[in-house]
């Protein structure tokens, strides 16, 4: 079976309106094409970068169609969807906290979450080993009601649900590596134990109030739910240290039927929006040490649903390290910058507080 790789032009025509970074124009401020720091190059640069290594042509490569409003009932309430329907036809708004959009982006978001939609249904159904949805716009802030953080509609939690509906499987473990945290996911499933959600992020950052450590789920969800508030320039060998000590222990003593991956690309070093000092080759690390564990523990089954990411340069790298490991193919990119990356990286000193920090919260939720 091959790996799978779900995209849509269209997609990249989601708008990010008239902003200067994360600065609203106006006042002092000048517009700054493109835009939001989400813009589309960051996604259609990664496409591609698999077209150009001819990684693309290894891959089984489809649109899908937008999740319908039955799959967006299950997570999003009918007012919800009414009013941002009602917004796009209009030509466009803003409902919520830096997610602007233009005439057209509930048919757009419909269709980001109509990708995870499909291709964790693929895996689920053994049509496909594993596979990457290049959604956008992204997912993993929007809460039920209210959306933020650039995500109009969660995909994942869609994806879930609709998995769910019919009948192709019953726990699932999502493990958020995007740098902020994965608040909308996390709420949706917080008060239950069928989905595992694992975030880890750079301690504070967006959103300030939430992913704390002590935050692990309520009733029937309690210890379902994993925050790794990880402290700024954590790193390479940090990342892998936080996978291996926390990250794969919950995925042996939950066992998943399948493995969602909210892939996003901001802990890189050259991202605007963070500080993580993470290279192309963290993020291919990270996917091997996913799919040996899925490998254990469900088939193999691992789907990848991209998130954040804002360096327009230097995400479609990290992408295609991710892509290739997922396709087991011989086909790489070469990081044109991972020896710069290497000379940022914590010295020992640091990276000996790094450890013992995520040793204590391996402590901490796995006892």
């Amino acid at each position: 079976m091959t790996t799978g790789f779900f995209w849509d032009e269209r997609c990249f025509w989601h708008g990010g309106g008239n902003f200067a970074f994360l600065m609203p124009v106006g006042g002092l401020v000048q517009p700054l094409p493109p835009g939001l720091p989400e813009n589309p190059e960051t996604k259609r640069r990664l496409k591609n970068l698999l077209d150009v290594t001819g990684l693309s042509r290894e891959l089984d490569c489809r649109s899908a169609p937008e999740a319908a409003r039955e799959d967006l009932l299950r997570i999003h309430p009918a007012a919800y969807l009414d009013e941002f329907k009602r917004l796009s036809d209009a030509g466009g708004g803003n409902m919520g906290l830096r997610t602007p959009f233009g005439p057209g982006g509930y048919e757009i978001a419909a269709l980001s979450a109509g990708l995870a939609q499909a291709a964790l249904a693929a895996v689920l159904k053994g049509e496909m080993a594993n596979a990457y949805a290049l959604s956008r716009p992204p997912g993993h802030h929007c809460l039920p009601d209210w959306p933020n953080g650039f995500c109009l509609l969660n995909n994942i939690a869609v994806a879930i649900q609709h998995a769910r509906a019919a009948g192709l499987a019953e726990r699932f473990a999502v493990i958020d590596w995007d740098v902020h945290h994965g608040n909308g996911t996390e709420a949706i499933f917080y008060d239950r134990d069928d989905v595992m959600t694992i975030s880890l992020h750079q301690e504070g950052v967006y959103p300030a109030d939430t992913g704390g450590l002590a935050e692990r789920g309520r009733g029937a969800g309690e210890g379902f739910n994993i925050n790794l508030p990880l402290p700024a320039a954590t790193g390479h060998a940090g990342y892998l240290r936080a996978m291996d000590r926390v990250v794969i222990p919950a995925l042996d003593r939950f066992r998943p039927d399948v493995v969602i991956v909210a892939c996003g690309f901001d802990a890189s070093a050259f991202d605007p929006l963070a500080r993580m000092l993470c290279s192309a080759d963290t993020f291919r690390q990270m996917t091997r040490q996913v799919m040996q564990a899925a490998d254990r523990l469900c088939g193999g089954r691992v789907v990848m649903v991209h998130e954040g990411g804002y360096s327009e340069a230097y995400v479609p790298f990290c992408g295609h390290a991710v892509i290739e490991t997922l396709a087991g193919s011989a086909i790489i990119a070469p990081d044109p910058l991972d020896a710069r990356v290497a000379g940022q990286q914590p010295g020992p000193r640091f990276q000996a507080l790094i450890d013992e920090v995520i040793d204590e919260m391996a402590a901490f939720h796995l006892g």
